[in-house]
């Protein structure tokens, strides 16, 4: 089993800027592939990003590509998020999520095996 509790989210302006982090514990999270998805007010839960076991490999949805970058210290156990240039539309609640790396790589949510409990982003215009 693998526990994630999200942290860093809060009230932000737009054009602001936060930091999420995502610390796994219960197991080591250096062999699955790692998520962040969000879900906004009456919206279904979307993917933002992607990494890859080892890092090498990242992707984004179009709508965060070149604003959120995505990374982790598997030394640490644990996932990030920055979030740049932020706008009214990224207001929603942010989960993070792994995925066995024996796996290939995926954006559907129902792919993932582990979920942590979701952290709120709030960007005001």
């Amino acid at each position: 089993q693998v526990q994630l509790v999200e942290s860093g989210g809060g009230l932000v302006q737009a054009g602001g800027s936060l930091r999420l982090s995502c610390a796994a514990s219960g197991r080591t999270i250096n062999n699955y592939h790692m998520g962040w998805f969000r879900q906004g007010p009456g919206k279904e839960r979307e993917f933002a990003a992607g990494i890859s076991w080892s890092g090498g490999i990242t992707n984004y949805a179009d709508s965060v590509k070149g604003r959120f970058t995505i990374s982790r210290d598997n030394a640490k156990n644990t996932v990030y998020l920055q979030m740049n240039s932020l706008k009214p539309e990224d207001t929603a609640v942010y989960y993070c999520a792994a995925r066995s790396g024996i796996y290939g790589m995926a954006h559907n949510p129902y792919a993932y095996d582990y979920w942590g409990q979701g952290i709120q982003v709030t960007v005001s215009s």
